[in-house]
């Protein structure tokens, strides 16, 4: 048996402020930052330790990592940066703000677009300054060979999100915890989800009332030839 950490990025700046974030690249709010190192604090007050850690290429996700490492004193661990753990791409509705967004649409099909599984919201223009493939971080990864333009969305629903981490999911994760390392995996809320729907092989209709609480850490024992779920639960439950 091993165990996997998942640790939903603490509170950010836009959450604070009620706006549709997905890929736009904001940093933690004050309470974000405390959120990250209670998670830290916590974990090694259970005792945990880490291997190898996982993120998005997204500040947010990325500092939550780092702070909560940091209390660890594991901030020296090689970690990993894919675009696959993003947050979904929430497409025309990025930067808007939720309730007058509720407002403008209707609160009940503004709820279809944040909370079920395959339809996704408003989509965007690719001469949107918001379309990935417009963003000088994603268009170095494309150079690198690291993603390719057509893996840039202009909207996406929790499905396709899924599409997108299964691949760095089975490729790059999962070979880590087939080895016995401990891992880190610090991202968002709908890429965690994606992550949950695989370990646990929930349909779309069961994933859409999984809700992740930002910056508690979410444990999983796993069979680490299988991965088959053995046991979860939050790490201050245990």
């Amino acid at each position: 048996m091993i165990k996997l950490v998942l640790l939903r990025h603490g509170q950010s700046e836009w959450n604070l402020k009620n706006l549709f974030t997905g890929w736009t690249d904001v940093d933690l709010s004050e309470t974000g930052v405390n959120e990250a190192k209670a998670a830290g604090k916590l974990l090694k007050e259970k005792g945990y330790h880490f291997d190898v850690a996982f993120s998005s290429v997204l500040k947010r996700a990325n500092r939550t990592m780092d702070l909560c490492l940091g209390e660890l004193g594991e901030s020296n661990l090689p970690k990993h940066y894919s675009w696959r753990l993003n947050e979904r791409h929430y497409g025309a509705l990025q930067g808007l703000n939720k309730a007058e967004s509720a407002a403008k649409w209707g609160d009940e099909q503004v709820h279809i677009w944040r909370r079920s599984a395959d339809v996704p919201p408003l989509s965007l223009t690719k001469d949107d300054e918001r379309w990935p493939g417009n963003q000088e971080t994603y268009k170095k990864l494309i150079a690198a060979g690291e993603m390719t333009i057509e893996d840039c969305p202009l909207t996406e629903c929790l499905i396709d999100t899924a599409a997108r981490v299964k691949p760095y999911f089975d490729k790059e994760i999962a070979p880590a915890i087939h080895e016995g390392k401990k891992v880190l995996i610090a991202a968002h809320g709908n890429s965690l989800r994606a992550i949950v729907m695989m370990l646990e092989h929930l349909t779309p209709e069961q994933i859409i009332s999984v809700e992740i609480p930002t910056g508690k850490p979410l444990v999983y024992e796993l069979d680490e030839k299988t991965l088959k779920v053995l046991d979860k639960y939050y790490a201050e439950q245990r």
